[in-house]
């Protein structure tokens, strides 16, 4: 029997927990060709800025063992561009959903993109990246200050007209902490979680590989501190939980559901495999098959924990 692979996140109803992560995955449309955006339950695009950004200086993005290392510098078209241009060719593909990632450098700036896409049509929800340095607050990033991220995701979500979903920072204490803020200050969902921050040098010129210096690191490499972290946040908080850092298979996204998210989203794959989304999604359908799994959001937070023998 053909398992049933919807799932339900923040008042969205996705056709598979499996997402295309930021960054990742461009605009949408480009992929089109190569993926069947119709398997996939929803995709979130490059970070949205008030104004176009141009991004770091090259090289911006390193190998590294089992993973890469990419200093990007949220380079995007801006809020007008992205309505006029980005946006209005994904109405082609209704059954997958436009979560944009948001971003600015003053709270000013995050509502100011949220409030210019509140106006228009075909987006699902927004992603509000707090890994961004605050320029009123002596560049401290929004991710790790706890009184910040409290102070932009309430004002986030007074305005926001859209499930408004939290992108976590890992560079912190503790997730859990984090996102225990982000819950009570209105963040309908939380994304666990971005890079780690991390840095490359080539002994022989002894200078970083990264004009930058230092960038995110991700892929297969963070899978387990991710996978905990996600524990961690299941704990913590009621709201959805999209997991990521280092999917690869089918396998892998169902780590993260047992863990307790209810969704996944697959960003670094996609740079070796540009079909890796749409592979894991039909991948996890037949797991379930293979599995007796007959919906696959039975999955979420059924880790089992063998208890301790007695005695």
């Amino acid at each position: 029997m053909k398992p049933e692979m919807k799932v339900s996140l923040a008042g969205l109803e996705l056709a598979s927990p499996i997402i295309a992560a930021s960054g990742t995955f461009g605009y949408g449309i480009e992929f089109e060709e190569i993926v069947a955006l119709e398997r996939i339950g929803a995709f979130v695009t490059k970070g949205i800025s008030l104004e176009p950004i141009a991004g770091n200086a090259p090289p911006r993005i390193i190998q590294t063992a089992s993973g890469m290392i990419n200093s990007i510098g949220l380079q995007n078209v801006g809020v007008e561009e992205f309505i006029a241009r980005k946006l209005p060719p994904l109405r082609r593909y209704p059954h997958c959903k436009v979560i944009v990632n948001v971003f600015g450098y003053t709270i000013g700036e995050y509502i100011a993109v949220i409030e210019r896409l509140n106006q228009a049509e075909g987006i699902a929800a927004y992603e509000l990246n707090v890994s961004c340095p605050n320029v009123h607050a002596d560049y401290m990033v929004f991710g790790i200050d706890p009184g910040s991220l409290e102070y932009l995701v309430g004002q986030a979500s007074n305005v926001s007209t859209r499930p408004l979903i939290v992108k976590l920072s890992p560079n912190v204490t503790s997730i859990a902490h984090m996102a225990r803020i982000a819950a009570r200050a209105g963040a309908n969902a939380v994304s666990v979680s971005n890079t780690f921050l991390a840095m490359s040098i080539d002994p022989e010129t002894r200078r970083p590989r990264l004009a930058n210096v230092t960038g995110g690191l991700s892929g297969p490499a963070i899978k387990p501190i991710a996978l905990r972290m996600v524990y961690e946040t299941a704990q913590a908080v009621s709201i959805p939980i999209l997991g990521m850092g280092g999917i690869t298979t089918p396998a892998d996204a169902v780590e993260f559901m047992l863990a307790g998210a209810t969704a996944v989203q697959v960003g670094t794959a996609s740079f070796a495999d540009p079909c890796a989304v749409e592979r894991i999604a039909k991948g996890l359908e037949s797991w379930c098959r293979g599995h007796g799994v007959a919906r696959v959001s039975s999955l979420t937070g059924a880790l089992e924990i063998p208890s301790e023998p007695a005695g």
